[in-house]
């Protein structure tokens, strides 16, 4: 992680867009290069984001999906900023569309059900608990294929994922109540059918 004065981080974010922000300040810069820069604040002072920052984890993630050929954001940078009292990850974002974004717009999605419902069984043969996994944080990319973004809530095993966490995180991405009504909208089974298909075949990983 490499350390950014507060000089730095101003040349840094010179000419920034603020995509994202709060109270408390920017959360996502769009750079003058087209990178992006996502800051993260320690909300407790004593917490698990003291020794391992959330700026690292979306690093790590990055790599740990890469190697499983998933799609996602390209890290280029992990920086601790005490001048903003932050730490931070600079990235290349994933080209694409988010899945909501696709579905509230009115776009044709046919034919989508089922390629998310293989991309989570996807996920879960790989061991990928995404705790912030709804159609939000999925993005479908110009080459067709579905991949994750805003990665640092992201845990990784070895071995695919046991059926009683699957079913928590598939109520993870049923949260949403129009996320929920899309998938389940017309053909109910669609989704369902897909997911189950591509576990039980074994079939995931080429979804």
């Amino acid at each position: 992680m490499q350390i950014l004065s507060h000089d730095e981080y101003l040349a840094l974010r010179a000419d920034a867009a603020v995509i994202e922000y709060d109270r408390h300040g920017d959360k996502v810069l769009m750079l003058s290069d087209g990178s992006y820069l996502k800051l993260f604040r320690r909300k407790r002072l004593i917490s698990s984001a003291a020794w391992y920052p959330y700026a690292q984890r979306f690093a790590d993630n990055a790599l740990k999906l890469a190697g499983r050929q998933i799609p996602c954001p390209e890290v280029l940078g992990v920086y601790r900023i005490p001048g903003v009292s932050r730490e931070a990850v600079r990235y290349r974002p994933l080209a694409g569309q988010t899945l909501r974004h696709i579905v509230r717009s009115g776009a044709d999605t046919h034919g989508l059900r089922v390629k998310l419902g293989r991309f989570v069984a996807r996920l879960h043969a790989a061991g990928i608990y995404f705790r912030s996994l709804h159609l939000g944080n999925i993005v479908l990319t110009p080459s067709g294929e579905l991949g994750l973004i805003d990665i640092a809530d992201l845990r990784a095993s070895g071995n695919p994922m046991p059926r009683h966490r699957r079913l928590r995180n598939l109520k993870h991405l049923l949260r949403d109540e129009q996320d929920r009504a899309w998938i389940h909208q017309s053909d109910a089974t669609a989704f369902d059918r897909a997911y189950n298909d591509a576990l039980g075949s074994g079939s995931a990983g080429r979804a």
